[in-house]
């Protein structure tokens, strides 16, 4: 079965419909197989029509992952996000072809790469108030800013959570908004 097939399911069918990924999210995969697959070519000396699926085995996979470490000074985070892309392909492969069970087990053996993790950086309230403060409320933009500041601090959701709220979310008798999350 060739690779390229696969890949198309994946991006066609799996991550859309099946999973419901979000096209950012398809986006962010679809870099990784970018990466991937010329990696994949070279390191078969095949051309890319040629790329068979039984071509994945989990030494392409890790020398792909240390080349993104070594080669393009890639973090372990970044690194660890990559293979997750491939997990997850691997995870459509076993489920629409499970005779594939092998094969995918040996990229789900593949352990994430520990890495550091950063502090989450926050705000004291008095440096809040001072971002509350410093902007004009005396101008629309600044109005409107103001508020837009004050969802993002109260609600605590993500910023493309409030840049996608319509007004049927907000129900004016309870006093409340509903915010659309990943999850």
């Amino acid at each position: 079965m060739r690779l390229t097939s696969c890949i198309i399911k994946f991006f066609d069918q799996y991550l859309p419909h099946i999973k419901g990924c979000s096209s950012n999210t398809i986006k962010s995969y679809r870099d990784t197989m970018t990466l991937f697959l010329p990696f994949a070519v070279e390191y078969h000396s095949v051309k890319i029509d040629s790329l068979k699926l039984e071509h994945l085995s989990s030494d392409l996979i890790l020398d792909f992952l240390n080349q993104l470490e070594s080669g393009r000074s890639n973090t372990a985070k970044t690194r660890n996000h990559r293979l997750a892309v491939l997990k997850s392909f691997a995870k459509m492969v076993r489920f629409m072809y499970p005779d594939k069970q092998k094969l995918t087990d040996a990229i789900f053996a593949i352990p994430q790469k520990r890495s550091q993790r950063k502090l989450i950086g926050f705000l004291y309230p008095q440096e809040i108030l001072k971002i509350f403060n410093a902007v004009k409320l005396t101008t629309k933009d600044g109005f409107r800013n103001y508020t837009l500041l004050h969802l993002l601090y109260d609600t605590g959701a993500r910023a493309t959570e409030i840049a996608t709220l319509r007004l049927d979310y907000f129900d004016y008798q309870n006093k409340t908004l509903a915010i659309l999350g990943k999850g």
